[in-house]
């Protein structure tokens, strides 16, 4: 770029090379930088450098490796933004990531905890105020045959299909994934939760006081005896289905009045009567049933560390309802029913707006690669999504608009600046309901005009005013990137 420093340049996402700016800033990519060691030789780009294209390139909402061709590296502005200055071919991406190794793997967990602990809301909640809630679980992640580790297992709705299994932890307060692991296509939660909760406890740096005010919140796959035991040993607070359905059957002719859900017609709920002396500490157990198609009730059982109280407040219920049997015990069936929009959401979101399962890779380190960048992408859209959201004091953040440099004031007038309104008259977006797919599509998309100094910096980033988004974000991103002197406008591009 320092050939045509005093040139603007044209983006379609000049939102996403903001955001950019900012990341760089924060030096977001600077512990895998650090940390990963690829044994690859150094041509025109170094490993770590096309490991930064694939991430960008993620961003851009690239679901396949071969969309880097045409989503970043025809996009030379981007790169600039996000400090690289050119982009390798993706044929050469994917060979960095096919030399990757188990190795590389743990050096990348190992960095993206430190860039979790760094920037993430989850590692800064407040325990003494609230609890931690732990949603964990699995989902199918299909692949050819050949590919390494690919076993036929449960995948939804795809009979005798093969692949592999991604196990998540996600902090379902902040939206924010803790862990993501790789396993071969037979693992389910039984066997793999034990390793994901320890992943997550290493990432949030739990000790006894925190874990004692962590829930993990799963469903019957990680609902057996021993694993639910095991976090008990461990001080968390479980909220999970029974793994057994012969169990959930005999526990439930257990239950003395039965209650229907006012919200799940057909659905009724009770309390287990039997003692849960098989527990290493106290737990609460509610029978839900339902008739099947066969016109059969079947019942599971949901098994709580919680009690009536903690589970009011958490649902948001009135207190007053402690005196009242089917309002508490609904509460502890609304609060699992609202994993769904935890971890389950999130997986969901991460396929459609960020190409989860589109990635895939033969060798078993290169597709565990693909879904740790995948991961950090998914915790820069969330962090991204809150710093674009309108603040409730702007003027708190004591950040002001900077001046355009005199030295581009022709090109400032070209495109035609309206003055900065003030805080009070700022337009107003809540993004806190845009998920993955329209963060990536609309926000990160919306086109500019980037003019750059002498040493290839952004000084000037132009939006253009006619993106139904663009007067929303301006405000925003001038409170973002003016302490680096970057002036934000709108304008024709």
């Amino acid at each position: 770029m320092t050939e045509c420093s005093t040139i603007g340049h044209d983006t379609p996402a000049a939102s996403l090379a903001a955001l950019g700016v900012k990341l760089q800033q924060l030096d977001v990519f600077g512990p895998i930088q650090r940390s990963v060691r690829i044994a690859q030789k150094t041509v025109k780009h170094s490993p770590l450098d096309k490991l930064s294209d694939s991430f960008i390139a993620m961003l851009a909402g690239a679901h396949g490796m071969v969309e880097i061709n045409t989503r970043l590296r025809a996009d030379p502005v981007l790169q600039a933004a996000f400090g690289r200055c050119a982009c390798a071919e993706q044929s050469v991406v994917q060979e960095t990531l096919d030399a990757c190794t188990d190795e590389n793997v743990t050096q990348m967990q190992e960095a993206l905890d430190q860039i979790f602990r760094q920037h993430s809301r989850a590692c800064r909640h407040d325990y003494r105020q609230s609890y931690q809630i732990l949603d964990v679980d699995m989902s199918g992640m299909p692949c050819g045959p050949k590919a390494a580790l690919a076993t036929k297992g449960y995948f939804a709705k795809q009979r005798n299909r093969r692949g592999r299994q991604l196990g998540r932890v996600v902090a379902s307060h902040y939206g924010e994934v803790v862990t993501d692991r790789l396993y071969d296509g037979k693992t389910q939660l039984t066997k793999a939760l034990q390793p994901l909760v320890l992943a997550a406890e290493q990432s949030l740096q739990l000790d006894e006081s925190k874990r004692r005010r962590t829930i993990i919140r799963m469903d019957a796959g990680g609902g057996s005896l021993d694993d639910v035991n095991w976090l008990l040993s461990q001080d968390y607070l479980v909220h999970t289905k029974d793994y057994s359905g012969k169990s959930a059957a005999k526990l439930a002719k257990t239950v003395a009045q039965w209650f229907d859900d006012p919200a799940i017609p057909g659905r009724q709920f009770g309390l287990v009567t039997e003692p849960a002396l098989c527990y290493v500490r106290k737990v609460v157990r509610i029978a839900v049933r339902k008739r099947g198609r066969n016109g059969k009730w079947k019942a599971v059982v949901i098994i709580s560390a919680l009690c009536a109280h903690d589970v009011l407040t958490l649902t948001g219920e009135n207190l007053s309802a402690l005196s009242d049997q089917a309002r508490v015990l609904l509460a502890y069936v609304t609060f699992y029913d609202q994993r769904g929009g935890g971890v389950e959401t999130s997986l969901k979101e991460d396929k459609g707006g960020l190409g989860l399962t589109k990635r895939s890779k033969k060798r078993f380190p290169a597709q565990h690669m693909l879904v740790l960048l995948g991961s950090l992408a998914h915790n820069v859209v969330v962090w991204a999504r809150e710093w674009l959201s309108p603040s409730a004091d702007a003027s708190s953040l004591g950040r002001e608009s900077a001046k355009p440099d005199p030295t581009t004031t022709s090109l400032a007038q070209r495109s035609r600046l309206p003055q900065a309104s003030p805080a009070s008259a700022r337009p107003t977006h809540d993004l806190s309901g845009y998920g993955m797919l329209r963060m990536v599509r609309d926000v990160f998309h919306v086109s500019g005009f980037l003019l750059f100094d002498q040493a290839g910096h952004v000084q000037q980033i132009i939006l253009n005013q006619r993106a139904p988004l663009a007067c929303f974000l301006v405000h925003s991103l001038r409170d973002i990137l003016s302490p680096l002197h970057i002036s934000v406008h709108l304008g024709q591009t």
